[in-house]
């Protein structure tokens, strides 16, 4: 490697990235450099006469590309997490250049061609599978990036995909600076009347942070969503409300308006979709997927809003029947829903939310999260030692029965400003065979949970657990795959609407009872989590079941309809509007007001890879509930037999193969709705 002694080190690949010594100067000097290596590779495949082979066209390409690959996620990671105005100056300066650069590689000619020799290779047949997969996923791109496409149209496709990582980014700044934007500062204590004592003290940390008394509430979702679900004060609910729902609109400031980056993105989606020659963005985003048409999926959210609609509209009407009964609230809008929610739950079964939380201190969380893990899988989680770019951030490493290193992961868990929202895995390193043996993974795992306040742990509500074993879930998919060729190794080469399978899959074991007393320890007694409790837990598992199912459904929907039906050309933002309110009609229970701009910070769709492929979500779903049925019916959820065989077929051969051979190798057929409807109490 070129590279390994450099004193740039973003240059340095001997080992794990050198976060603390990373600056933003140090980011234009390595992208310009691995590009020119990258390029001079590229020539070097291409300008010969050699008959094209793996290790003279795939293995030379794998080791240029993997470095850069690895250089910019390691600044895009701190672009996400530590943002800085230089940092953020410095990512934006080099994303065209990345964008250029992938997008020169899929629409080369010479390259595509060298890749049509290897799958016309007389031995292709018997190459192993995985290699054979990574060949026929290269065609497929090269056609999606436009190779085959006249001069003059790759000249353009080249420009709309600049342009839309441009857009990307910038509507996701705008999400995450008109966040950290807002704060409000309540001085009287008893605007605060019924909001947990711990989160009292989280939001006085928060205004003496900065020399303020009162106590601070912020946009960050372990600071607004307590304030929405406790307190009394409904003025306060709806304030709070309005800011978090019209976050980077035009109701805001000007300069983090997304209103016209989201029609542009939906434009340029579009016309890149028909240079290609699609009718819309939605069938190129499903060329890679298992599912085959935007009708397809369409059909199946809409079959999925037939069994579950009724239920949300039970769900509501017993809201609102409590809701004015017991609390007075007769006309129960949109910033009463969480607050109702709560003390219906309270009301049913005799336990708050706060009350679970005293049992979730953090240490506790991952000794029963490694525990899952170790019992199934047959490996081994330790602490380890890397250089960070915080100080909240831990590391571990996996091992396997013998002691040997699996993989490595990062964990930064708490919310803080400059760090983007939500909780989301990513691939710092992917496994490859390389010259001195096997290199192994290694994930980011970034949630925004509370963090510790007033001298005690970290206390995680129920939800945040189930966040957490759910990236930990993506992480086993990247971290304990055993293909050694990068391109299908880990989630790399999965089918985006398969990627959920583990991730979902890992959140059932949240709801047993012998795991949940590996992970509960109440934060001042270390008693765990009584009987009584877990029992009145378990009769809540579904509580609003339906309504939360077709919440998501609603995304799916204007998601994949945003991206088949909608007009962008001639559109307004108030079509957008209107399309909203459209599926709305069609799927919801809960109607916001006017004001509602949820679709201005719908990062996933118009930032984060989601793209007509937030239907994913429940797709995978469906397959992660069917893969879970098949330990409950062995009467052992922690058996380490169904554990081994989940393992070798799902985990370990990453996207060496369809997903759809992946899930039939483990169940034994094809999958079925029934599981996911009755963990969702919505059979018969």
């Amino acid at each position: 490697m070129p590279f390994e002694n450099a004193t740039n080190p973003l240059l340095d690949f001997r080992d794990l990235a050198r976060f603390s010594e990373i600056r933003p100067e140090h980011i234009s000097p390595a992208v310009d450099a691995l590009l020119a290596d990258c390029r001079a590779i590229v020539a070097r495949v291409t300008d010969t006469t050699a008959p094209a082979s793996w290790d003279n066209v795939v293995a030379p390409l794998d080791d240029a590309t993997e470095r850069l690959s690895r250089a910019w996620a390691a600044v895009s990671h701190m672009n996400a997490v530590v943002d800085t105005p230089a940092l953020r100056e410095q990512y934006n300066a080099n994303l065209p250049k990345l964008t250029a650069f992938w997008t020169e590689l899929s629409q080369n000619l010479r390259l595509y061609e060298r890749f049509k020799q290897l799958a016309a290779a007389p031995d292709f047949a018997s190459w192993p599978a995985a290699r054979r997969k990574i060949v026929e996923n290269e065609l497929r791109d090269f056609r999606l990036g436009g190779a085959e496409l006249p001069a003059p149209q790759k000249e353009r496709l080249r420009a709309l995909r600049e342009r839309l990582a441009q857009l990307s980014t910038r509507f996701a700044e705008n999400v995450l600076d008109a966040t950290n934007a807002y704060a409000l500062v309540v001085e009287d204590r008893a605007r605060l009347t019924g909001i947990p004592d711990d989160v009292l003290e989280m939001y006085r940390e928060a205004a003496a942070a900065e020399g303020k008394s009162g106590y601070k509430i912020t946009l960050h979702f372990p600071s607004y969503f307590p304030a929405l679900q406790y307190a009394d004060d409904r003025v306060l609910r709806q304030q709070l409300y309005r800011a978090y729902a019209t976050r980077a609109s035009e109701l805001g400031k000007p300069e983090w308006d997304n209103s016209a980056v989201m029609l542009e993105l939906l434009r340029l989606r579009r016309e890149m979709a028909q240079l290609l020659g699609y009718r819309d963005f939605a069938e190129v985003s499903l060329v890679p997927k298992m599912a085959s048409t935007p009708d397809e999926v369409l059909g199946f959210l809409r079959d999925l809003a037939r069994r579950s609609k009724p239920h949300a509209e039970r769900d509501m009407a017993e809201l609102r029947e409590f809701a004015a009964r017991e609390l007075g609230l007769a006309d129960l809008q949109p910033w009463d829903i969480a607050y109702a929610s709560e003390k219906l739950r309270q009301a049913r079964y005799a336990y708050s939310e706060q009350e679970l939380k005293q049992y979730f201190p953090e240490h506790k969380v991952l000794a029963g999260l490694f525990h899952v893990i170790e019992t199934l899988f047959s490996v081994r989680v330790r602490p380890d030692t890397a250089p960070v770019w915080h100080p909240d951030v831990k590391f571990f490493r996996i091992e396997d029965g013998g002691g040997a290193l699996v993989g490595q992961f990062y964990l930064d868990l708490y919310a803080r400003e400059h760090k983007q929202g939500g909780a989301w895995q990513d691939d710092a390193r992917g496994r490859r065979r390389v010259a001195g043996g096997v290199q192994t993974p290694v994930s980011f795992l970034t949630c925004n949970f509370t963090r510790p306040v007033g001298g005690r742990p970290a206390l995680f509500t129920h939800d945040e657990v189930l966040t957490l074993f759910h990236e930990f879930g993506h992480g086993l998919h990247h971290m304990l795959t055993r293909v050694d060729e990068l391109a299908v190794s880990g989630i790399h080469g999965v089918e985006w609407d398969a990627v959920e399978l583990p991730s979902q899959f890992m959140e059932n074991f949240c709801w047993e009872w012998e795991c949940l007393q590996q992970m509960t320890a109440h934060v001042d007694t270390g008693e765990p989590l009584p009987r009584a409790l877990f029992d009145k837990m378990i009769a809540a598992k579904n509580f609003q079941s339906g309504m939360q199912m077709v919440r998501q459904l609603e995304f799916g929907l204007f998601d994949m309809r945003l991206h088949t039906e909608f007009d962008p050309v001639h559109a307004t933002p108030r079509d957008v509007l209107q399309l909203a309110e459209d599926v709305r009609r069609e799927v919801a229970v809960v109607f916001p007001p006017d004001f509602f701009r949820g679709a201005w910070s719908f990062t996933h769709i118009f930032a984060g890879g989601y793209a007509a492929g937030y239907y994913s979500y429940k797709w995978a779903e469906v397959l992660s509930a069917d893969c879970y049925a098949a330990f409950e019916e062995n009467g052992n959820v922690l058996d380490p037999a169904v554990g081994r065989r989940f393992f070798d077929e799902i985990l370990a051969v990453g996207g060496s193969r369809p997903a759809m051979e992946s899930f039939v190798a483990f169940r034994g057929r094809k999958p079925q709705i029934d599981a996911l409807l009755q963990h969702n109490g919505m059979a018969g």
